[in-house]
Order: C-alpha cells, then structure tokens, then sequence
C-alpha cells in the first residue's frame, strides 16, 4: 500500500522542494521505492534538482491532467542520477518524479483553464499501484488552493515546512488547523533554514509546545545547500554531511509515523 506524504508550506521559500527532493534519497537508502509528484503547476522547479530540462522532459503532470497520457509515462526513473544502486538484490529502493511543464504556453493554459481536480486524485492513485510505490510525496503549492486542500485530504502524512520566523508560524498555525479539520492521520513539522548559532533544543521544544506537534527535524541555514545553487539534491551529493544525516533521521520519523498511525 503506497502511502501518500503532502510537503507543504504555507509560504514560499521555505526551502520545501529541497525538503522533497532530499527526503526521497534518504527513503530510497532506506530501501523504499519513492514517487514524487510536482503539483506546484503555476511554478515548477523541484525537476532542476533532479537534472531534468526541457529536453528530457517530454511528458509532464499536464499532460497526464489533459488526458494525454497516462500517469506513469510522465513518470521519470531519477535513481541512477542520485548515486543509488536501484538494481535487483542491492537494498535500495528507486525514486521517480512526475514533473509539472516548464513550457510557458502549457503553464499559461493552466491559469487559464485550470484542470478537474479529481483527475489528480486519481492520478496519485493510479501512479502508486503501478510503480508499487511505498511512499508518494506531493510537493504542493504554497498556500492553500483547491489542489493544496485535496492533496492534505488524501494524504496519509503533512509534512509542513516552516521557518523560524513569525509569519511562517502564522500561515503553519492555519495549515495545521486545516488539516486537523480534515483528519489528516498523522502530522509532522520540519523547521528549515534555522541560524546555527540557535539553540535547537529550545526551537524544537517552542515550536512544539505552539502547535501541539512533533518536530521531525530542524535543518540550519548553511552555506554548502546554498552553494549548491539547486544544481543536484544535496543528501545525494553530500551523504556524509550533517544535514543529510538530520535528512535521514526525518525519513526516519516519517516511516515510523506511518507504521504507527495507518490509515483509517
């Protein structure tokens, strides 16, 4: 049963398709067999990390949305491009990624007539049984929309992003009262982007107690992500590296999550 992770924020720039894009590698090393989807339609980009253009995109999200095709043939296999050995008998699991276009008239033509929501809904189903996925991520749009609020309620984890900043913990405090409201199983909160010279004892234990909720991680601001630039995903660049470690344990209290609360 492929179980179905909403990353959301309610404002941009959190840093929430790093977030993505990191924790599938470390759910791959964990052995899993990862989807992702980009619903982020109006502006796409968690596909630059994983090396995708373009010209190596010939089918996305829309065109599945505007029955062009089926889920899986925009689904692109980016296991070999992470460093992890997705063969037979190696232990670890693959990623896919179901990008939105990033061709400007496919992109127009979407605020401009939008798209059936429940297709997208069948779409997440239809991609975890036929990739026999063990977990689907959802890289949402920021804010709450129509797609954002569907995604929260057919998902089996929200994963919200956050900053330690006092207008990120205003717009999380209305996520986090939406998704109570629908019963979303399980809920968990990623501070992102946190100075070091912080104590994150004392974030973790404030965060907590304001929204009544587990912290599955806090990553710093640092230098080397930024240096980055988006130019690969960095867990997979960087394995050794502390945020990837703190990346892992997140994956980690991501699965434990799932396996502690299943779905009603």
């Amino acid at each position: 049963m492929t179980e179905i992770v909403s990353i959301h924020s309610f404002r941009g720039g959190t840093g929430k398709s790093n977030t993505t894009a990191n924790l599938a590698v470390a759910l791959g090393r964990m052995g899993k067999r990862v989807g992702i989807v980009d619903t982020d339609i109006q502006s796409p980009g968690i596909h630059i990390l994983f090396g995708l253009d373009d010209e190596h995109i010939q089918r996305s999200l829309n065109d599945y949305l505007w029955g062009d095709c089926a889920i899986e043939d925009a689904a692109y296999d980016v296991t070999e491009t992470l460093g992890l050995d997705g063969g037979e008998g190696g232990g670890i699991g693959r990623v896919y990624l179901v990008p939105s276009s990033i061709r400007v008239g496919e992109i127009t033509r979407v605020l401009r007539e939008g798209y059936d929501v429940g297709v997208l809904n069948d779409g997440f189903n239809a991609l975890g049984k036929r990739l026999d996925l063990d977990y689907l991520l959802i890289d949402t749009h920021p804010g709450l929309n129509e797609e954002t609020l569907l995604s929260i309620t057919i998902s089996d984890v929200l994963l919200v992003v956050l900053r330690p900043d006092q207008q990120d913990f205003q717009g999380t405090a209305v996520t986090v009262d939406v998704a109570r409201k629908l019963e979303v199983p399980a809920i968990l909160l990623v501070v992102n982007k946190a100075l070091p010279e912080y104590d994150f004892n004392a974030l973790r234990s404030d965060v907590e107690k304001t929204y009544d909720l587990p912290v599955a991680g806090i990553l710093p601001l640092s230098e080397d992500v930024v240096r980055l630039a988006s130019n690969g995903v960095f867990c997979a660049q960087e394995p050794d590296h502390p945020i990837s470690r703190e990346i892992g344990r997140i994956g980690e209290r991501l699965v434990a999550s799932t396996e502690s609360a299943p779905r009603g």
